[in-house]
Order: structure tokens, then C-alpha cells, then sequence
């Protein structure tokens, strides 16, 4: 190691810590740090970062631990119905210090914890003395998409990522990682087991890759071009596709897929006949079967058959584009000489970007709920935040990628959540559906509409932020308390707020939200937390009925 990286490292980290998230301690961003460097590849939000952090008391030597399934976050409420083959589970285990050195007791202590929670024989309640509810609840989804799955045989990896601002990692270290692979081969017998040390050179390394913004596309023909607006229609061999959406260790580029649609499985009969379509050779050319793909762009050029794009997002052809990779990894295609159909568009208004991807979608099965934030009032709820200083996150990660802090920062789904605890009050489904919250029109239609006050959104979206950075002061909460109390204490802090049981939109858009102070809520977390801790105090009471119940009783008392 350089004996400049770790200076340079802790510079950095001092930095981002004060630009982006400020309301965190030092060991709680270096632990958001460095859980967004080992999965940068996943293109995930900071709510989604954040709900992998289990760090706490009784955490078993896991700060943060993530499951993806098929390149996508899979959260509690993730659905696996949808999968059918060819699925790959990866469980990422980090642990995070702020130390200068690594150890062999977090090694063991990785071990003894890999052999009670991945064991499917132990009960993950029996274990409540030793780990905490975050390591658990996280270990149970796990366990609730393998066995979902296991009929399917998914591949499963385990990636263990343990990372100081160290440098050099003693031999008698690594040998204990050894021991930890073979106690998990013995619990998974066809799993795929690594270990990575991130010491300050390797973080600092990680932390200076950045996603290219501009790729290049190489065409079969001259592409046919349009005047006036820029777009292009042209053959690309299927190979070079395939080339396209391939990073440079062969993994698929997800973030080359719009953010509303990339999670989208879409219908395993859809796929089988692209499929067919690719494994049949000898007949029809490939593009003769297939409607193509669609890429928006901000920038198109063409020179000698080679489109470069800036910032290309795959908008359209999102099954067909998987199918591809997955053909070109499984088959013999040396000799495939084959095309696609290729679109390019380069919208120069946003609202254009929005009614492209919404009418190349309204062609196929792709469900209105993943083209939710082409809607117009997610539009007008990004421009009236912006003058406030908060950031309406409706393409994902653009103002991530800006290096807006994260307490500016509101996801759709957390403003979703908002919405649903404050106005409708049910911070139950708040809390226990966080992925899938908008997926039903009529849950949908209530959230979002522009019939409602522009202002219920800002004030809902304070509201939250605030009650965050609250709960995270607090030293007897972990990561997984705050997430059970979040919703919640908003919901009470807003009604009283307003000096009503039940505010409608107009309520809660009036509210003063700079007459709210820290005593006020203070004394909300106090009373959400005495009644939660009454009835269990776990996840199960805070996605229950009973907590809002006896909630909106105290609430109607408060308000009187």
C-alpha cells in the first residue's frame, strides 16, 4: 500500500461525510461508504444502502448484509413468483471498521455466525438472545427466497467483504477465511464462497471507478438517421449487442437499464419464445422475430459504423435484452451472424424522455405501476422540492450521482411511505412493503394525484427526513429500530402538528413545518417507542394493526 492511500482515504471519507450525510457519525457513513463501493455494480440508492444496515449490538461481526437476486436488490417484500430458471441468489455479508488493521477474531466471529444463521435447521426466533432482530430479519428473507427457489436450483453465492482502512493482511487471517468457506460448503454444498479484505487501497481504488458515461455501439449497416430531432433506427448484430451490455468481466450492465423498468421479470412465456427465437439458427434472422430494443440518450454521434451514446438507457426490450446475454454466456455463438433491431432516440425535453419510454412500453406486458414515475405529477413534485433544498429522486440516482447529500434526497418509494403514513395513516404498510407499496392502482391513485396540494408532498417529505435524523441520535435505537418507528412517529408529529386526529390534503399542506421542533418530536419517538416496545417491539408489530391502533387512539386524545 501506498503510504499516502490511507491519508487520501480518510480525506475523502472526511469529505463525503460532510457533503452527503452530515446527521451520521463517522463509523455509521463509513459503514454507507463502504457498502455502496463493494456493491456499486448493483446501481442502488442510498434508502436501499441504507436498508441493508444491521449494525448494532448483538450483530454477530455483520454491519450490512444484502440480497440480490438477479442483479436486483431483493427486499422483504421482494416477489420470487415471477422466477423461473436460470436464477443466481448473491448474499453479501460486510463488515465495516474504522480500524487499522484487520483481525482474526472478526473472521471467527463471521464463522460462528455463518454456522447458526445459515443453518436451515436452527430457528431463526431461537436465536433472538444472540443477534439482533436487523441480522435476523435480513438472514429470514434469505432463507424465504431460497426455499421459494430451491425447486429451481438457483445458484447461490456468498460474498464476504471485510473492510478497515488497514493494509497488509496477516497469513493466519487469511487461513481463517479458509475455515469459514469450508463451514459454509458444509451448510450449502454447490455455493460459490469468496472472502475480499478492503484495506485503504483497494477502498480508495473502488471509490475512484466511476461508471463510463459514454459507450459505444457497433452497427452492421449505416444506420438511418432522422431529421430534426436526433434518432437512428439500424441492424447491430447480435453479438455486439451482447458486447454492448457486458461490462468487462461479462456481468450485464444493469445500469444501462431504465431505473422503472429494469426490475421488471416479465412473463416466462415471453422469454421462452425470445429464446427459442435465439437457439433456433438456420432460419429467420433474429430481428425478423423481434420488435428490438429501444435506447434513449443524451447524446448520439455516429462515425464508421460506430454509434458512441452518452448516458444510453435501454428503455424498451428489457426481456429480449436479457434473453441475448443470457444466450451469448450459455451457447455456442461463435459462428452467429444474426441481427437486432435497434432505436435510438435523443429527447431533448424530459417530458419527451417520460412519453418515449411510456409509449414503448404500452406496446407489451410491462404493468402501469413500473411506469409510474413517467407519470406528470412526479414531474411537479421534482420541481417544487428543488426550491426547498430537497431533491425528488424520480430518475434514479441522478441526484446521487450529483453528490446531493442524503438527507436532500427523497426516493419515490420513500416518499411513497410518507404519504402513506402521514396522510392515509397506515404506517403499517409503510413499513412492511416498501418495494412493492405502489403496485395496486387504487393504493397508487391515493398517494399520488394531482388533484391534492404540491405542498402535502414537501411537507410529508420534512416531516420524514426529520423524524430520521431524530431516531438516529437516539443511542438506543439500531437500524432496524428506526425503521420500525419511522413511519409511525411521522405520522403522529404531522397530526399533531396539524391539531387533527385524521388531517386530509389540505391539512397537512398547511402545516408549518418550521413550528415543528426537536422537543416535539422528541416527545414522539418517546411515545411511539413506549407503545412499541409494549407489544413486542420487533418488525411484526411495526407491519401489524395493533401498533396504529392503539396509535390513532393516543393521536385523537393528543389532538382533542
Amino acid at each position: 500500500m501506498s503510504s499516502n492511500d490511507k491519508i487520501i482515504l480518510e480525506q475523502i471519507i472526511d469529505q463525503q461525510h460532510q457533503e452527503r450525510a452530515p446527521s451520521t457519525s463517522k463509523s455509521e457513513f463509513f459503514e454507507i461508504f463502504v457498502a455502496e463501493q463493494v456493491l456499486k455494480d448493483f446501481d442502488l440508492g442510498y434508502d436501499e444502502i441504507e436498508s441493508g444496515i444491521v449494525d448494532g449490538s448483538q450483530d454477530g461481526g455483520i454491519d450490512s448484509m444484502y440480497v440480490i437476486v438477479n442483479g436486483e436488490l431483493a427486499q422483504e417484500d421482494f416477489d420470487i413468483s415471477s422466477l423461473k430458471k436460470g436464477v443466481v441468489i448473491e448474499t453479501v455479508l460486510i463488515q465495516s471498521k474504522l480500524t487499522d488493521g484487520f483481525s482474526e477474531t472478526a473472521v471467527e466471529k463471521l464463522t460462528a455466525s455463518t454456522e447458526d444463521l445459515f443453518n436451515l435447521a436452527k430457528d431463526l426466533d431461537a436465536l433472538k438472545s444472540v443477534f439482533n432482530e436487523g441480522v435476523r430479519a435480513s438472514v429470514g428473507n434469505f432463507r424465504r427466497i431460497y426455499s421459494g427457489l430451491a425447486s429451481k436450483f438457483p445458484t447461490l453465492r456468498f460474498r464476504y467483504v471485510y473492510a478497515t482502512k488497514g493494509a497488509d493482511v496477516h497469513p493466519n487471517v487469511v487461513r481463517k477465511t479458509e475455515i469459514l468457506g469450508e463451514k459454509l460448503g458444509g451448510l450449502f454444498s454447490h455455493s460459490d464462497f469468496s472472502f475480499d479484505f478492503l484495506g485503504a487501497s483497494k477502498l480508495l481504488s473502488l471509490a475512484r471507478q466511476e461508471p463510463p458515461s459514454a459507450y459505444s455501439l457497433s452497427l452492421a449497416e449505416n444506420p438511418i438517421s432522422s431529421a430534426g430531432d436526433v434518432g437512428y433506427v439500424s441492424l447491430v448484430k447480435l453479438r455486439d449487442f451482447d458486447a454492448f451490455i457486458r461490462d468487462e468481466i461479462g456481468r450485464l450492465r444493469r445500469n444501462l437499464f431504465e431505473a422503472n423498468v429494469r426490475d421488471y421479470q416479465g412473463s416466462t412465456t415471453v422469454n421462452e419464445e425470445i429464446s427459442a427465437s435465439l437457439r433456433t439458427t438456420g432460419g429467420e434472422d433474429f430481428w425478423w422475430l423481434n420488435n428490438g430494443v429501444t435506447i434513449i440518450a443524451a447524446k448520439a454521434t455516429v462515425s464508421a459504423k460506430t454509434l458512441t451514446l452518452e448516458d444510453p438507457q435501454i428503455v424498451n426490450g428489457l426481456q429480449t435484452s436479457n434473453e441475448i446475454y443470457r444466450y451469448f454466456k450459455e451457447a455456442n455463438t461463435l459462428k452467429d451472424e444474426r441481427n437486432l433491431l435497434v432505436r435510438v432516440i435523443v429527447p431533448t425535453k424530459p417530458e419527451s424522455r417520460d412519453r418515449v419510454i411510456k409509449a414503448t412500453n404500452s406496446q407489451t406486458t410491462i404493468p402501469a405501476a413500473s411506469l409510474r414515475a413517467t407519470d406528470k405529477i412526479h414531474r411537479d413534485i421534482e420541481e417544487h422540492l428543488r426550491p426547498y433544498g430537497l431533491f425528488y429522486d424520480r430518475r434514479k440516482n441522478f441526484y446521487k450521482n450529483e453528490g446531493r447529500s442524503v438527507d436532500q434526497i427523497v426516493s419515490i418509494s420513500l416518499m411513497a411511505q410518507a404519504v402513506m403514513s402521514i396522510l392515509l395513516q397506515r404506517p403499517d404498510d409503510a413499513r412492511a412493503r416498501p418495494s412493492s407499496l405502489l403496485k395496486k392502482d387504487e393504493d397508487y391513485a391515493k398517494v399520488f394525484s394531482t388533484a391534492m396540494p404540491i405542498g402535502l408532498y414537501r411537507v410529508a417529505a420534512v416531516i420524514v427526513k426529520r423524524v430520521f435524523s431524530a431516531l438516529r441520535a437516539r443511542a438506543d435505537l439500531d437500524a432496524q429500530g428506526r425503521n420500525n418507528l419511522l413511519f409511525y412517529v411521522s405520522m403522529r408529529v404531522a397530526a399533531v402538528a396539524a391539531g387533527l386526529a385524521e388531517p386530509d390534503p389540505a391539512d397537512v399542506a398547511s402545516i408549518d413545518t418550521s413550528s415543528i421542533d426537536d422537543v416535539d418530536i422528541a416527545k414522539s419517538v418517546d411515545i411511539v417507542k413506549c407503545m412499541f416496545d409494549a407489544l413486542g417491539g420487533d418488525d411484526q408489530v411495526a407491519k401489524g394493526s395493533q401498533l396504529v391502533a392503539k396509535l390513532k387512539e393516543e393521536i385523537a386524545q393528543a389532538t382533542l
